[in-house]
């Protein structure tokens, strides 16, 4: 008689070889995973067919899976099934009906091809490189291991072939954004976004299926040198619609729009004499650009680097990233300008060097430099002291500061006068010695006899070098008891003269000498009548007698004139 057991089993239509039946695993052991199906012996699916590439088994006691019947065993042998086939062949279903139903399979990129990415989507699958985004950029490396969804584009199961797009499904999804977008799209309108992509002028910024630019211009109130130093793609950022075309096609974004502008209030923190830290963020040939808030740069000019040196560029003084200290010169908020000092935030050393070398001390210093004018002498760091060429000697007269002075030579001199407003420093090298016109009365006296070189003949009488650079002369008057036409057909310059001083002008700076008189003082000795220590000299002046000889040639000039009229 049969049981109730065998009369509900023989009610129950059994599965069949080749079917796909819904089972329930009971057993997981080292080589097999037993499987209830229903029937009176239970499946055996091999253990392989749970391990995944990774090494994983992905079953456990308990687990609802499907499976194919390949083989059942007569008389309660064993079940034969698998696991891995009636997976297989449910996702082979599932490709057909996203292809059907225009639907999506989910998979993960797991490797590139050449063309384009490999896809496990429980098959192997490709992913051309054309539909893995809508705006593909970089290497197609970089989207390997992402979890996705992909459009089926088409698949033959015979020959395992199976093509997907991930571009289809994103402009789908990118279009419904779109249109929800371009509702809330308004200038003025702040809303959130995704930093697409990033290049030299800007960065593009999705807002949900509409792309806007945020121009390298409208990220900070300061200076950015490179986008990528505000954004990076991936980024989730505010920003504010600038402008807009009504079809969406041209967004225009602002991020520094977000916060006040400081330009807007710099009058209330800064103002011309404040002292302020800063960084230099760029060099030019005229200067140096120093940020001294954020969004606030200022000009630090070549000129307003150094109190006393001459700066070839800016890039001697300060570089790119250093940290100063500098004094705001002036300020134009309205043309967002701010000059700036570098030097000003140093003692001045023109103002320290009246202190420390009063006019009429005396300082040392090397000889920097010669010019036709005069000598540049180093008397602090950076402060050259300027010595004219009439202030080199007393009575050399010199065509080149050099038949004196030479470069690197270390030198006296005497400070003249400091101009700290035009900083000009001027020194004398013969102030360090006494003048020796002012004692010349008393050394040569009217009536001393003096012996020298001719240095120069001229029309009007002869030049007379008698020692240290001093020169007298001798009038053609003076020179001879005889009139004397021409100078030049008795005397030559180098020739060795005495003579006796007639007078001393040292205002002037003049000694008139005479030749004639010192004749006529051998004459008188001869006579028996010179006492041999003085001869008495004529009061006439080397300034008279050039003033008569010029009114003479002017009353001779104007007696031919009356002739020739």
């Amino acid at each position: 008689m049969e049981s109730f057991r065998d009369i509900v089993d023989d009610a129950v239509q059994p599965p069949r070889t080749g079917d796909y039946v819904a089972g329930r695993v009971v057993a997981v052991d080292d080589d097999s995973v037993t499987v209830d199906i229903g029937c009176k012996s239970e499946g055996i699916v091999p253990i392989a067919e749970f391990v995944d590439a990774a090494g994983d088994l992905k079953v456990v006691e308990g687990d609802e899976i499907e499976v194919y019947v390949e083989a059942l065993g007569a008389d309660g042998a064993e079940v034969k099934l698998s696991y891995s086939y009636a997976r297989e062949s449910s996702i082979w279903r599932e490709i057909e009906s996203a292809y059907q139903s225009g639907g999506s399979i989910e998979g993960k990129i797991i490797g590139s091809v050449k063309g384009g990415l490999k896809v496990d989507v429980g098959v192997p699958a490709f992913l051309p490189g054309s539909h893995v985004d809508i705006r593909p950029h970089g290497s197609l490396e970089r989207y390997v291991g992402d979890q996705a969804s992909f459009a089926v584009l088409k698949f033959n199961r015979a020959r395992g072939n199976v093509v997907v797009s991930r571009k289809s499904l994103l402009e789908k999804e990118r279009e419904a954004e779109r249109g929800e977008t371009l509702k809330l799209l308004e200038e003025g309108v702040i809303l959130e976004g995704v930093v697409k992509n990033v290049t030299d002028y800007g960065a593009f910024v999705d807002l949900g299926g509409v792309d806007g630019l945020l121009h390298v211009t409208d990220m900070s109130w300061g200076r950015v040198g490179r986008p990528s130093e505000v954004v990076s793609s991936g980024d989730q950022i505010k920003i504010v619609v600038l402008k807009y075309d009504a079809d969406g096609s041209r967004i225009s974004l602002g991020l520094k729009q977000l916060s006040p502008d400081p330009w807007s209030t710099v009058a209330d923190r800064l103002f011309p004499g404040s002292r302020v830290g800063g960084k230099v963020m760029s060099l030019t040939d005229y200067g140096a650009f120093v940020e001294v808030e954020d969004g606030i740069e200022g000009l630090v000019h070549v000129s307003e680097m150094s109190w006393t040196g001459r700066i070839a560029h800016p890039s001697k003084v300060v570089s790119v990233g250093q940290d100063v200290e500098v004094v705001v010169l002036a300020l134009d908020s309205d043309n967002r300008r701010i000059s700036l000092g570098l030097k000003q935030a140093t003692a001045n050393p023109w103002e320290q060097l009246p202190i420390d070398h009063p006019v009429g001390s005396r300082v040392t210093g090397k000889v920097t430099s010669l010019t036709d004018f005069g000598a540049f002498v180093s008397v602090a760091e950076g402060i050259d002291g300027l010595i004219h060429i009439s202030d080199l000697h007393w009575t050399r007269k010199l065509r080149h500061p050099s038949e004196l002075l030479e470069k690197g030579q270390e030198v006296e001199a005497v400070v003249m006068s400091i101009d700290i407003a035009s900083e000009r420093l001027s020194l004398g090298l013969k102030q360090t010695n006494g003048d020796p016109w002012s004692s010349m009365e008393s050394s040569c006296r009217p009536g001393a006899r003096v012996s020298g070189k001719i240095t120069n003949v001229t029309d009007f009488g002869v030049f007379v070098e008698i020692g240290d650079g001093l020169e007298g002369m001798v009038h053609v008057s003076e020179l001879s008891r005889e009139r004397t036409d021409d100078p030049r057909e008795e005397f030559k310059a180098g020739q060795e003269v005495e003579a006796v001083v007639l007078q001393v002008d040292p205002r002037e700076k003049r000694i008139s000498l005479s030749i004639k008189s010192l004749l006529s003082a051998a004459d008188q000795k001869e006579a028996g009548q010179y006492s041999g220590e003085t001869v008495t000299a004529s009061n006439t002046s080397l300034g008279d007698l050039i003033n008569k000889e010029l009114a003479k040639s002017a009353d001779v000039d104007a007696s031919e004139d009356g002739e020739q009229d």
